[in-house]
């Protein structure tokens, strides 16, 4: 639990606003499977759903905490949408795989348009270990600003890009997490024992 070290009134006024942008479209969003759950300084619950599953599918929570907004970039945890409890990286529904860019690789006597290979996935989700909390891997997120290996891109080189904006990183969330589901998977896993009659007498 982060401290409230901002005036308390800058930051309530800049989450207010967050949340006026929310509600200006959110008929909008539902349909896309945005479902606000709860908006109370300076918490945020918001479910994703994928309405485009048949039956639709309640994927993921998604929560915001805003203490310090925006002297301080909002917290961003992917939860259950049930309990609140952060997912451990073993638990998530979905680690948000983004591709890589596209690579050439340096092999002489290969015309150019066939050295190019998929480099392949990286998770925005990042844990320490699979049974960490991970952290959403994204200029603009605290965890990702507060993260050692990113103190070479410090909060103030984003803070007036809107990086931090609800609206934004619910976007890049869904993008990731919602918009490659395309079904259910279902396994069945044949299971083989025997079959008892009576007991004898």
């Amino acid at each position: 639990m982060s401290l409230q070290y901002v005036d308390p009134t800058v930051s309530r006024k800049k989450f207010e606003r967050e949340i006026a942008e929310y509600r200006a479209l959110e008929n909008k969003y539902r349909e896309r499977g945005w479902l606000l759950v709860h908006a109370e300084f300076p918490k945020v619950l918001i479910v994703l759903a994928a309405p485009k599953l048949i039956p639709a599918a309640i994927v993921m929570g998604v929560a915001f905490d805003y203490t310090n907004y925006d002297a301080a970039p909002p917290s961003v945890r992917i939860v259950n949408p049930f309990t609140g409890e952060p997912y451990k990286f073993k638990e998530l529904p979905n680690p948000l795989n983004r591709a890589l860019p596209r690579q050439e690789i340096a092999v002489p006597g290969i015309p150019a348009a066939a050295r190019m290979m998929l480099a392949g996935a990286q998770p925005y989700m990042q844990p320490h270990q699979p049974d960490d909390i991970p952290f959403l891997c994204l200029a603009g997120v605290r965890e990702y600003h507060d993260h050692p290996a990113h103190s070479g891109d410090v909060w103030e080189l984003h803070r007036t890009s809107g990086a931090g904006r609800l609206v934004r990183l619910l976007e890049i969330i869904h993008r990731y997490g919602i918009e490659p589901l395309i079904g259910f998977g279902v396994q069945l896993v044949p299971q083989v024992g025997f079959n008892y009659g009576p007991p004898p007498p």
